[in-house]
């Protein structure tokens, strides 16, 4: 065998890393992410975090102590100005402020939002706040859910559910399935939006076609988390 030279290239220091920590049982975040970041300049790092079989505010719990785990396996070369935890109902449990605090003991990130942060500040972009809530969850994952944004002031009056616990379900639930629902929850002439909850649910295709029969703004925890990583990392 023969050592052969070699050159390093030196990194881009205004190329920041994006970093992503998602649930072990998200089979949707990923692919929806490669479509919503197919642009981007800087690289996307993904971590797993264990999560249950189905969500119930137990396992939503559980994960709280797993973040600093999982923040640690992201790639440590350079800082991050932003990392996002892909799980609406977890943040929603555990607290926006405690996952920042729990991936920041492992990970050098400036910021850490979820999609329960993100669809709030995007909320306030838009200056909406009387939303339709469409979730795949249990009664009591979406009461805590409901609850964490009457807290960022957006109220969820409007509310339905398909009532499904277990993820590999979730993730198979039909675009017509969820547009359907959408649209029908989101013709209430009370809300001025839409946001359809859970990173597991595939929404990037149906958005468009909400959109267009509501014509109001259609926010789902992919989307929004998406749209606040790109919004932190460039700020």
């Amino acid at each position: 065998m023969s050592y052969l030279p070699y050159t390093l290239d030196a990194d881009d220091p205004s190329a920041n890393p994006l970093g992503l920590i998602v649930l072990q049982t998200d089979e949707t975040i990923e692919p929806e992410f490669s479509a919503y970041f197919a642009d981007r300049s800087v690289p996307l790092y993904v971590s797993r975090i264990p999560s249950g079989a189905e969500v119930t505010t137990d396992t939503l719990s559980e994960m709280e102590k797993s973040l600093p785990v999982a923040a640690d396996l992201l790639p440590k070369i350079r800082p991050y100005k932003v990392v996002g935890y892909g799980c609406t109902s977890a943040s929603s449990v555990i607290g926006s402020d405690q996952v920042e605090r729990m991936v920041q003991r492992t990970c050098d990130v400036a910021t850490v939002t979820n999609p329960l942060r993100a669809a709030s500040a995007c909320a306030a972009e838009l200056g909406v706040s009387k939303f339709a809530l469409l979730s795949p969850y249990i009664e009591e994952v979406n009461e805590p859910l409901r609850h964490a944004f009457s807290q960022n002031g957006i109220s969820m009056d409007v509310f339905g559910s398909f009532g499904e616990a277990e993820e590999s379900k979730v993730v198979r639930i039909s675009q017509k399935s969820v547009t359907d629902a959408a649209i029908r929850l989101g013709s209430d002439s009370a809300v001025e939006a839409v946001f359809i909850s859970c990173t597991n649910l595939r929404t990037f295709d149906a958005i468009p076609e909400i959109e267009k029969q509501l014509g109001k703004p259609v926010l789902s925890s992919n989307q929004s988390l998406a749209w606040h990583m790109r919004h932190l990392n460039s700020a």
